[in-house]
Protein backbone atom coordinates (compact mmCIF):
# COMPACT_ATOMS: atom_id res chain seq x y z
CA UNK A 1 0.00 0.00 0.00
CA UNK A 2 2.99 2.47 0.61
CA UNK A 3 4.01 2.15 -3.09
CA UNK A 4 0.35 3.98 -3.88
CA UNK A 5 -0.24 7.57 -2.60
CA UNK A 6 -4.11 7.87 -2.17
CA UNK A 7 -4.99 11.42 -4.29
CA UNK A 8 -7.69 14.09 -2.70
CA UNK A 9 -8.95 14.99 -5.75
CA UNK A 10 -9.68 11.31 -6.61
CA UNK A 11 -11.51 10.84 -3.43
CA UNK A 12 -9.24 8.01 -2.74
CA UNK A 13 -9.59 6.44 0.86
CA UNK A 14 -7.92 3.26 0.45
CA UNK A 15 -9.34 0.22 2.48
CA UNK A 16 -7.05 -1.40 4.70
CA UNK A 17 -8.86 -4.21 6.41
CA UNK A 18 -8.68 -7.93 4.58
CA UNK A 19 -12.03 -9.01 6.65
CA UNK A 20 -14.25 -6.23 5.53
CA UNK A 21 -12.65 -6.69 1.74
CA UNK A 22 -13.59 -10.35 1.47
CA UNK A 23 -16.66 -9.29 3.41
CA UNK A 24 -17.75 -7.46 0.50
CA UNK A 25 -16.71 -9.91 -1.92
CA UNK A 26 -18.64 -12.50 -0.49
CA UNK A 27 -22.29 -10.48 -0.82
CA UNK A 28 -22.07 -10.69 -4.83
CA UNK A 29 -24.71 -12.78 -5.49
CA UNK A 30 -23.83 -13.14 -9.27
CA UNK A 31 -20.58 -14.44 -10.01
CA UNK A 32 -20.44 -14.38 -13.70
CA UNK A 33 -18.97 -10.63 -15.37
CA UNK A 34 -17.97 -8.78 -13.02
CA UNK A 35 -16.60 -5.04 -13.09
CA UNK A 36 -14.39 -3.35 -10.00
CA UNK A 37 -14.59 0.28 -10.48
CA UNK A 38 -11.38 1.65 -8.69
CA UNK A 39 -9.52 -1.43 -7.25
CA UNK A 40 -6.84 1.46 -5.79
CA UNK A 41 -4.50 -1.04 -4.41
CA UNK A 42 -5.99 -4.68 -5.34
CA UNK A 43 -7.86 -5.21 -1.13
CA UNK A 44 -10.92 -6.10 -3.42
CA UNK A 45 -9.42 -7.67 -6.47
CA UNK A 46 -7.59 -10.26 -4.66
CA UNK A 47 -10.71 -11.71 -3.43
CA UNK A 48 -12.15 -12.03 -6.88
CA UNK A 49 -9.43 -13.20 -7.96
CA UNK A 50 -9.85 -15.76 -6.00
CA UNK A 51 -13.49 -17.04 -7.52
CA UNK A 52 -12.78 -19.11 -10.60
CA UNK A 53 -15.98 -18.73 -12.23
CA UNK A 54 -15.56 -15.15 -12.06
CA UNK A 55 -15.19 -13.37 -15.47
CA UNK A 56 -13.41 -9.93 -14.12
CA UNK A 57 -12.66 -6.56 -15.69
CA UNK A 58 -11.53 -3.50 -13.86
CA UNK A 59 -11.38 -0.04 -14.71
CA UNK A 60 -9.13 2.68 -12.84
CA UNK A 61 -8.47 6.38 -13.44
CA UNK A 62 -5.15 6.83 -11.03
CA UNK A 63 -2.04 5.60 -13.40
CA UNK A 64 -0.26 5.21 -10.29
CA UNK A 65 -2.41 2.16 -9.35
CA UNK A 66 -2.85 0.95 -12.35
CA UNK A 67 0.76 0.05 -12.74
CA UNK A 68 1.15 -0.84 -8.55
CA UNK A 69 -1.99 -3.40 -9.95
CA UNK A 70 0.16 -4.74 -12.62
CA UNK A 71 3.33 -5.92 -10.32
CA UNK A 72 0.89 -6.82 -8.04
CA UNK A 73 -0.85 -9.36 -10.09
CA UNK A 74 0.47 -9.58 -13.64
CA UNK A 75 -2.79 -11.80 -14.55
CA UNK A 76 -4.76 -8.92 -14.88
CA UNK A 77 -3.14 -7.33 -18.06
CA UNK A 78 -5.92 -8.29 -20.04
CA UNK A 79 -8.42 -7.40 -17.54
CA UNK A 80 -8.08 -3.80 -16.86
CA UNK A 81 -8.75 -0.29 -18.53
CA UNK A 82 -6.72 2.75 -17.03
CA UNK A 83 -9.77 4.99 -17.78
CA UNK A 84 -12.79 7.37 -16.53
CA UNK A 85 -15.73 5.40 -15.27
CA UNK A 86 -17.77 7.76 -15.72
CA UNK A 87 -16.64 8.58 -19.61
CA UNK A 88 -16.33 5.08 -20.36
CA UNK A 89 -18.90 2.77 -22.73
CA UNK A 90 -19.63 -0.27 -20.45
CA UNK A 91 -20.65 -2.03 -23.63
CA UNK A 92 -16.72 -2.04 -24.53
CA UNK A 93 -16.53 -4.36 -20.86
CA UNK A 94 -18.83 -7.08 -21.57
CA UNK A 95 -21.17 -8.84 -24.67
CA UNK A 96 -23.30 -10.12 -21.63
CA UNK A 97 -24.76 -8.41 -18.07
CA UNK A 98 -22.72 -7.95 -15.47
CA UNK A 99 -22.25 -7.04 -11.79
CA UNK A 100 -20.07 -3.69 -10.41
CA UNK A 101 -18.44 -4.20 -7.34
CA UNK A 102 -16.00 -1.07 -5.74
CA UNK A 103 -14.75 0.69 -2.52
CA UNK A 104 -16.57 4.41 -4.17
CA UNK A 105 -14.55 7.38 -4.45
CA UNK A 106 -17.56 9.52 -2.02
CA UNK A 107 -17.21 12.29 -4.54
CA UNK A 108 -18.14 10.89 -7.22
CA UNK A 109 -20.63 7.84 -5.66
CA UNK A 110 -24.16 9.59 -7.03
CA UNK A 111 -22.63 9.51 -10.50
CA UNK A 112 -21.60 6.29 -10.73
CA UNK A 113 -25.19 5.08 -9.83
CA UNK A 114 -26.98 7.52 -12.38
CA UNK A 115 -24.16 6.06 -14.91
CA UNK A 116 -25.51 2.44 -13.64
CA UNK A 117 -28.94 3.32 -14.56
CA UNK A 118 -28.13 4.42 -17.67
CA UNK A 119 -27.17 0.89 -18.21
CA UNK A 120 -29.61 -0.85 -16.16
CA UNK A 121 -30.73 -3.65 -18.50
CA UNK A 122 -26.92 -4.91 -18.32
CA UNK A 123 -26.17 -4.50 -14.54
CA UNK A 124 -27.90 -7.49 -12.80
CA UNK A 125 -26.02 -6.12 -9.41
CA UNK A 126 -24.24 -2.94 -7.60
CA UNK A 127 -22.21 -4.41 -4.05
CA UNK A 128 -20.57 -1.05 -3.09
CA UNK A 129 -19.13 1.01 -0.42
CA UNK A 130 -20.46 4.35 0.39
CA UNK A 131 -20.63 7.16 2.69
CA UNK A 132 -23.22 6.32 5.29
CA UNK A 133 -25.37 9.05 4.67
CA UNK A 134 -25.40 8.44 1.29
CA UNK A 135 -26.48 4.99 1.64
CA UNK A 136 -28.74 5.31 4.20
CA UNK A 137 -30.70 7.90 1.64
CA UNK A 138 -30.73 5.38 -1.13
CA UNK A 139 -31.81 2.29 0.41
CA UNK A 140 -34.54 4.41 2.59
CA UNK A 141 -38.21 4.17 1.60
CA UNK A 142 -41.15 6.67 1.84
CA UNK A 143 -42.02 8.52 4.39
CA UNK A 144 -38.12 8.89 5.96
CA UNK A 145 -36.72 12.18 5.76
CA UNK A 146 -34.01 11.00 3.81
CA UNK A 147 -35.87 9.41 1.05
CA UNK A 148 -34.89 11.51 -2.07
CA UNK A 149 -34.56 11.29 -5.80
CA UNK A 150 -31.41 8.90 -5.93
CA UNK A 151 -34.08 6.67 -3.35
CA UNK A 152 -36.92 6.96 -6.75
CA UNK A 153 -34.74 6.35 -8.98
CA UNK A 154 -32.49 3.72 -7.84
CA UNK A 155 -35.90 1.80 -6.13
CA UNK A 156 -37.89 1.86 -9.38
CA UNK A 157 -34.91 -0.13 -11.12
CA UNK A 158 -33.19 -2.27 -8.44
CA UNK A 159 -33.95 -3.97 -4.79
CA UNK A 160 -32.01 -2.22 -2.38
CA UNK A 161 -30.17 -3.99 0.97
CA UNK A 162 -28.11 -1.90 3.18
CA UNK A 163 -25.79 -4.78 4.14
CA UNK A 164 -23.26 -3.05 7.25
CA UNK A 165 -21.46 -0.38 8.45
CA UNK A 166 -17.65 0.32 8.21
CA UNK A 167 -15.81 2.05 10.77
CA UNK A 168 -12.91 5.23 9.37
CA UNK A 169 -10.22 3.17 10.87
CA UNK A 170 -10.69 0.81 8.35
CA UNK A 171 -9.46 3.22 5.52
CA UNK A 172 -6.04 5.29 4.41
CA UNK A 173 -6.68 7.83 5.11
CA UNK A 174 -9.50 7.62 7.36
CA UNK A 175 -12.48 9.58 5.94
CA UNK A 176 -14.49 12.13 8.20
CA UNK A 177 -17.39 10.40 8.57
CA UNK A 178 -18.74 6.32 8.72
CA UNK A 179 -19.07 4.46 5.47
CA UNK A 180 -21.59 1.60 4.46
CA UNK A 181 -21.91 -1.31 2.27
CA UNK A 182 -24.72 -1.79 0.03
CA UNK A 183 -26.27 -4.11 -2.51
CA UNK A 184 -28.43 -3.26 -5.23
CA UNK A 185 -29.87 -6.43 -7.19
CA UNK A 186 -32.12 -5.63 -10.60
CA UNK A 187 -36.04 -6.08 -10.43
CA UNK A 188 -37.80 -7.38 -12.90
CA UNK A 189 -39.07 -4.24 -13.86
CA UNK A 190 -37.72 -3.85 -17.52
CA UNK A 191 -39.74 -0.83 -18.33
CA UNK A 192 -41.24 1.64 -16.46
CA UNK A 193 -44.82 2.01 -17.26
CA UNK A 194 -44.72 5.45 -17.94
CA UNK A 195 -42.25 8.00 -20.05
CA UNK A 196 -39.36 7.08 -18.45
CA UNK A 197 -37.41 10.75 -19.21
CA UNK A 198 -40.31 12.80 -18.34
CA UNK A 199 -40.84 10.82 -15.31
CA UNK A 200 -37.30 11.53 -13.80
CA UNK A 201 -38.48 14.79 -14.53
CA UNK A 202 -40.75 14.45 -11.91
CA UNK A 203 -38.82 12.87 -9.21
CA UNK A 204 -36.12 15.62 -9.51
CA UNK A 205 -38.53 18.42 -9.61
CA UNK A 206 -40.61 16.96 -6.99
CA UNK A 207 -37.54 16.85 -4.77
CA UNK A 208 -36.24 20.06 -5.36
CA UNK A 209 -38.86 21.51 -3.51
CA UNK A 210 -39.39 18.97 -1.18
CA UNK A 211 -40.60 20.88 1.83
CA UNK A 212 -43.64 22.28 -0.53
CA UNK A 213 -46.71 19.80 -1.11
CA UNK A 214 -46.88 18.64 -4.54
CA UNK A 215 -49.37 21.05 -6.11
CA UNK A 216 -46.55 23.32 -5.84
CA UNK A 217 -43.53 21.73 -6.24
CA UNK A 218 -44.44 20.46 -9.75
CA UNK A 219 -46.52 23.55 -10.59
CA UNK A 220 -44.52 23.98 -14.08
CA UNK A 221 -46.19 20.68 -14.85
CA UNK A 222 -49.76 20.44 -16.01
CA UNK A 223 -52.35 18.22 -14.80
CA UNK A 224 -55.95 15.85 -15.40
CA UNK A 225 -57.04 16.48 -12.27
CA UNK A 226 -59.32 13.44 -10.90
CA UNK A 227 -60.03 12.27 -7.23
CA UNK A 228 -56.16 10.38 -7.09
CA UNK A 229 -54.80 12.48 -8.97
CA UNK A 230 -55.72 15.41 -6.21
CA UNK A 231 -54.91 13.29 -3.51
CA UNK A 232 -51.64 12.76 -4.55
CA UNK A 233 -50.92 16.30 -4.75
CA UNK A 234 -51.45 17.41 -1.52
CA UNK A 235 -48.60 15.18 -0.38
CA UNK A 236 -44.71 16.03 -0.21
CA UNK A 237 -42.40 13.93 -2.43
CA UNK A 238 -40.98 12.24 0.22
CA UNK A 239 -44.49 10.69 1.09
CA UNK A 240 -44.46 9.08 -2.29
CA UNK A 241 -43.73 5.52 -3.34
CA UNK A 242 -42.42 4.80 -6.93
CA UNK A 243 -45.62 3.66 -8.32
CA UNK A 244 -47.00 7.21 -7.29
CA UNK A 245 -44.24 9.25 -9.38
CA UNK A 246 -45.39 6.37 -12.08
CA UNK A 247 -49.17 7.88 -12.00
CA UNK A 248 -48.14 11.38 -11.52
CA UNK A 249 -46.46 10.77 -14.69
CA UNK A 250 -48.78 9.16 -17.17
CA UNK A 251 -51.48 11.95 -15.86
CA UNK A 252 -48.91 15.05 -17.10
CA UNK A 253 -48.30 12.89 -20.34
CA UNK A 254 -52.00 12.54 -21.03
Amino acid sequence: MHDVRPKKHLGQHFLKDDNIAKKIVLSLHDNCNVLEIGPGTGILTKHLLEIPEIKLKLIEVDKESVDFLLLQFPGIKDKIVFADFLRYDLQNLFSDSFSVIGNFPYNISTQILFKVLEYRNQVTEVVGMFQKEVAERIASGPGKKVYGILSVLMQAFYTIEYLFTVNENVFVPPPKVKSAVIRFTRNNVKSLDCDEKLFFSVVKTAFNQRRKTLRNALSSFRFVPNPGIVELLTKRAEQLHVQDFIILTNNVER
